[in-house]
Formats: structure tokens, C-alpha cells, sequence
């Protein structure tokens, strides 16, 4: 199982990304929280222990053996979390991308970013 905690839903992923995410079993959408930036450390570790037991109970109920964390947004919060997931055991990827840009004009760009492959978090 693929446990997707980002802003960006499986289901609006690219045909790539979901073919690649395809090696992890099924992909269950988790939102990332809002952070407020106003938050001290303590704010975040509470929030990142609120969203580790979230991922548990998401993994407790897939029929699937193994489970990795899809981890992406803010900072703080990803670390915090990625350290409490690494002591259970749990694997974490990114997702890289490649941006894409077009100068549109007016000093407007369109970013687009493409999908490129996984990065496991703990192989760094």
C-alpha cells in the first residue's frame, strides 16, 4: 500500500507517477494538514504524532503486507514526521520532478512540473 500524504491526489496524478506507484499496491490518499507558520516546535511534533497514528490505522486496515508513506508539503512537518516514521519502520518516499517553463509574457511564466521517478527518503 502507498499511503499518499500530500496535496496532490492519486487520482490526479500523471500516467507515470501512477504507473510507478503501481509497485507499492494500492495508493489511499491521506491529506496534508494544514500548518500554520504561527505553530511552535511543540505544535508541530503534536501534529506530526496526530498524522503517524493516522498513517497506522490507514496501515492496519489495507490487506496489503507492506505499506510506504508518499510524504510531501511543509518542511517542519515532514522532517518531524519522517523521523517518528522511520523509528517504526515505516519507508517514505518524494516524489522528483522536473519544472517545466514557459515564458508567457508580461513577465507571467506557466510552471508545469513533470513527474520523473520515487525517492526513498532513508537511502539519502
Amino acid at each position: 500500500m502507498l499511503i499518499n500524504l500530500s496535496n496532490h491526489p492519486c487520482e490526479q496524478w500523471d500516467a507515470p507517477q501512477k504507473q510507478a506507484a503501481q509497485a507499492f499496491g494500492e495508493c489511499a490518499d491521506l491529506p496534508f494538514p494544514p500548518v500554520d507558520p504561527a505553530g511552535d516546535e511543540q505544535y508541530v511534533a503534536q501534529l506530526a504524532e496526530e498524522y503517524r497514528r493516522r498513517v497506522h490505522q490507514l496501515a492496519e486496515k489495507s490487506a496489503d503486507e507492506s505499506v510506504t508513506v508518499h510524504l510531501m508539503g511543509e518542511m517542519t512537518f515532514t522532517y518531524a514526521l519522517l523521523q517518528m516514521l522511520r523509528v517504526d519502520g515505516v519507508p517514505c518516499i518524494a516524489s522528483t520532478t522536473e519544472r517545466m517553463s514557459t515564458d508567457l509574457g508580461n513577465g507571467q511564466k506557466e510552471m508545469r512540473f513533470v513527474f520523473v521517478r520515487f525517492r526513498n527518503y532513508f537511502n539519502i
